[in-house]
């Protein structure tokens, strides 16, 4: 069965940098576009980045230039580099996979603060 699982997540102080992954399996992970969404309880939930299945990619403005989203295909692997962290970036992040439908992993936290 399709399953995405995130980790990487954590506590860091405005202006670090984090790299959070998404492990994935039970699909061809090099034939689905992918992306990366956070929830917060104020602002609910918000598309952060995309990459489809040729390697372009996507961000939304609040992340252009300090976000990349990449995937190594022969791991299975999407991650997600956060660079100049904003206290406003605190989330719970998910990787979502879109086949038929779309898949979600489980959240990692993500908490920006000093």
């Amino acid at each position: 069965q399709v399953q995405l699982v995130e980790s990487g997540g954590g506590l860091v102080q405005p202006g670090g940098s984090l790299r959070l992954s998404c492990a994935a399996s039970g699909f061809t992970f090099s034939s689905v576009g992918m992306s990366w969404v956070r929830q917060t309880p104020g602002k609910g939930l918000e598309w952060v980045s995309a990459i489809n299945s040729g390697g372009s990619t996507f961000y939304a403005d609040s992340v252009k230039g300090r976000f990349t989203i990449s995937r190594d295909n022969a791991k299975n692997t999407l991650y997600l580099q956060m660079n100049s962290l904003k206290p406003e970036d605190t989330a719970v992040y998910y990787c979502r996979g879109s086949l038929a439908y779309d898949y979600w992993g489980q959240g990692t936290q993500v908490t920006v603060s000093s």
